[in-house]
């Protein structure tokens, strides 16, 4: 496994080990956050703090990994991004559609400000 994974109280952060988001990489990456969307505490912060470039399948699987997430009622929010690698999702018109924070103390905030809301949302269908 080439990303560090580290299970937190609301959350899990992956941080990809390596310096290229390859195909393979993204892969791995999709395979694990699957597992941890079948868990209680199934919100991702994916920490790219790593990664400087990426190819534009890798790119677009990301995207659609974190949209899975939102689908589910769950989390995933991407921080740390490095410029070059912003610069890349940009030109393919793919970074307004994720949910990117600068730091992770950031991307801790967002999952938190999302379970509430959540919760408060489920709480108005019970009415």
């Amino acid at each position: 496994m080439n990303f560090k994974i580290d299970t937190k109280e609301k959350f899990t952060v992956i941080t990809p080990e390596e310096i290229h988001l390859s195909d393979n990489l993204t892969e791995q990456l999709i395979n694990t956050a699957k597992e941890i969307l079948q868990k209680d505490k199934s919100n991702v912060v994916l920490n790219l703090k790593q990664i400087k470039t990426v190819n534009d399948e890798a790119a677009a699987k990301l995207v659609n990994l974190q949209q899975s997430f939102y689908e589910n009622n769950t989390s995933f929010v991407i921080c740390e991004m490095q410029t070059s690698l912003a610069e890349k999702f940009e030109e393919l018109d793919l970074l307004e559609l994720m949910n990117i924070t600068p730091s992770e103390s950031e991307a801790w905030d967002i999952v938190q400000m999302e379970e509430m809301e959540r919760e408060l949302l489920n709480g108005d269908d019970e009415l």
